[in-house]
Parts: structure tokens; C-alpha cells; sequence
């Protein structure tokens, strides 16, 4: 039993520190139908945003907004043009946590027939992130990973890996 004890927390680490010392970086120039951008993390917004302006998506859903949050006052904070709000921005109100995301967002695809999506997110969550999503979408759906860099404390990242873990587990099992 030792034994078992020791691997599995040998396992652990060596998970850990890869997740730590590897994070995901940013993507390339590679166009989607969509940017996906969970709130929550400094940056992802604003690099949502940036994929639309440059072209490499058609409309940006950006997904947790909270409820008290106008689009008007959203479009203010971050420069959007009212024409640019109207055709090209959807504020998502629903999800309150990671897998909500997915689904809210998987939902927004879906309706729109999109078959790709740039999903941004910061490098310690874009593991979760895409594990979460990547459940909830069609197996052929395209997701291209950009990560915001950020220089995540240890205990951030000691905390997803965690919750990644979790996650991954929790969809393993046999319910």
C-alpha cells in the first residue's frame, strides 16, 4: 500500500510541475468563426477583442458577464464601436464557473453553425478550459488554443492544477 501511496504522489508532482513549468502560450494568426473568452482573468478580454479587430474571427462571445454589466457600459470600458457591438459581440450572462462557460459558449456556437472557435484564456486556465469545452462540443469542432501570458503565483497554479485534475477525473467516471 506504501507503494501505491508513493507513486501516486510521485505521479502528482511530476504532473504538477509540468502544468506549472509548461504553460500553453499564445496562438498564431490561424482564423476561426468565433474567439470564445471566459471572463475572469486580466487580459482575455482585450485579447479577444484583438483577434476581431485583425480579422481572424467573425464575432467575439464572451461568456460569465455579470448580470449587472450593460453592453453600453461594456463597450465603453473596452472601445467598441456601437456597429462593431451590434454585429460582431455577444455578451453571455449564464455561466458562473468554468464548465458553465463551456456549455454557454458550445451553445452560442452551435446556433450560429460555427465549426471552430479561438478560445482565450490565461495560460494556468487554458488547460481546464479547453478540457471543459472540448466536452461539450462536436468531436470535429476546431478549437485553437491562445493563451494571455501571465505570471500566475504558485498557489494559482497549485489550485488549477487541482481543479484541472478534478475535472478530468469527474468526466472519467462512469455516472
Amino acid at each position: 500500500m506504501a507503494r501505491v501511496l508513493a507513486a501516486l504522489i510521485l505521479f502528482y508532482t511530476i504532473g504538477f510541475l509540468w502544468f506549472a513549468a509548461v504553460l500553453p502560450q499564445p496562438a498564431g494568426p490561424e482564423r476561426t468563426d468565433a474567439v470564445i473568452v471566459p471572463t475572469g482573468g486580466a487580459g482575455r478580454i482585450e485579447r479577444g477583442l484583438e483577434m476581431l479587430q485583425a480579422g481572424q474571427a467573425r464575432e467575439v462571445f464572451i461568456s460569465g458577464v455579470a448580470r449587472q454589466v450593460r453592453p453600453e457600459e461594456f463597450a465603453a470600458q473596452f472601445g467598441i464601436s456601437p456597429a462593431d457591438m451590434e454585429c460582431c459581440v455577444t455578451l453571455g450572462y449564464a455561466a458562473v464557473d468554468t464548465r458553465s462557460n463551456a456549455k454557454e459558449a458550445a451553445q452560442w456556437v452551435a446556433e450560429r453553425g460555427y465549426r471552430s472557435a479561438r478560445l482565450v484564456t490565461t495560460d494556468w486556465h487554458m488547460r481546464r478550459t479547453l478540457s471543459e469545452f472540448g466536452a461539450v462540443v462536436p468531436g470535429d469542432f476546431r478549437i485553437v488554443a491562445d493563451a494571455v501570458p501571465s505570471n500566475p503565483p504558485l498557489g494559482v497554479l497549485f489550485a488549477e492544477y487541482n481543479k484541472y485534475l478534478a475535472s478530468v477525473v469527474w468526466r472519467a467516471l462512469p455516472l
